[in-house]
């Protein structure tokens, strides 16, 4: 039987960590199978795609700048790439290529794991209007959270998200009193990121019982979850986004349903810790 190969491609793509987090479970597993990063330019992605059965893959993984590339260039694409407008998991079902988009089940089974019954907490306040505020956005309304409001510098960006999703989606320039009925604060900006020590909301103004998460995960405690720990309340990083995301593409490609385990995630920490 061949060998069972999957990928990860971007440009450039020598910074993912999909390699190690897919390489570690083929081998926990014992599957014969390979999953390599391809370093893929833009004006070269349709070719690629095109290459992608002739080359023996079963199907991959798609990040920056290709994931709006992806979501025009596979036949079908399931209900989640529709609603987010990307594609970051592509597979071949009966012949066919399919795009699909795992980031909103990566953000909600992150929040299952260390914040177990979050979706009755909302209203939800997302901060930024970004693609990852979308695959946010999604997941929040697939669990059902009726008060979604986004806040963005630039007031049309949120405005044209809050039309996307409809109804119980707000738009909103910035967070004034928003944060003082919220359950949910999640950041999908890239505040936090490269020690960028602004907060772009106070986690202050939070009723007691809210919890707080980032996408951000380098560093894995960004000073929006510093504050909100240090005001006592409940935070996830955004570490456990990334190994989830990971989880249905490599059942579709090697056919067995991974475990994110704390081992990983210490992999995954040491890894980001040796980088520094």
């Amino acid at each position: 039987m061949a060998e069972k190969k999957a990928f990860v491609t971007g440009h450039p793509i020598t910074h993912s960590r999909s390699p190690k987090i897919h390489g570690y479970w083929l081998q926990q597993y014992g599957i014969d199978g390979s999953y390599q990063a391809i370093d893929v330019a833009p004006a070269d992605f349709a070719d690629f795609l095109k290459s992608l059965r002739e080359e023996g893959y079963r199907g991959g993984n798609v990040t920056i700048p290709h994931k709006e590339a992806a979501f025009a260039g596979v036949a079908r694409r399931d209900h989640a790439a529709d609603e987010i407008g990307a594609v970051n998991t592509l597979w071949f079902e009966d012949g066919v290529l399919w795009g699909g988009n795992t980031d909103g089940y990566g953000f909600a089974a992150n929040l299952d794991d260390h914040a177990p019954g979050w979706a009755a907490n909302g209203p939800a306040v997302v901060l930024g209007a970004g693609g990852a505020s979308r695959a946010v956005i999604h997941a929040l309304k697939e669990r059902g959270i009726k008060d979604i409001r986004i806040v963005n510098r630039t007031l049309a960006r949120a405005e044209e998200l809050s039309r996307h999703f409809g109804p119980g989606v707000s738009a909103h320039g910035a967070v004034g009193e928003l944060l003082a009925d919220a359950g949910l604060l999640i950041n999908t900006t890239a505040l936090g990121m490269h020690g960028n020590e602004t907060l772009a909301a106070d986690p202050a103004g939070l009723p007691d019982h809210a919890i707080v998460t980032d996408i951000v995960y380098v560093p894995l405690e960004t000073p929006l979850l510093a504050a909100a720990r240090a005001r006592g309340l409940k935070t996830v990083d955004g570490l456990g986004m990334l190994l989830h995301q990971a989880v249905p593409g490599f059942e579709r490609w090697f056919g067995r349903k991974p475990e994110v385990t704390p081992e990983l995630r210490r992999m995954i920490v040491a890894d980001i810790e040796g980088q520094r």
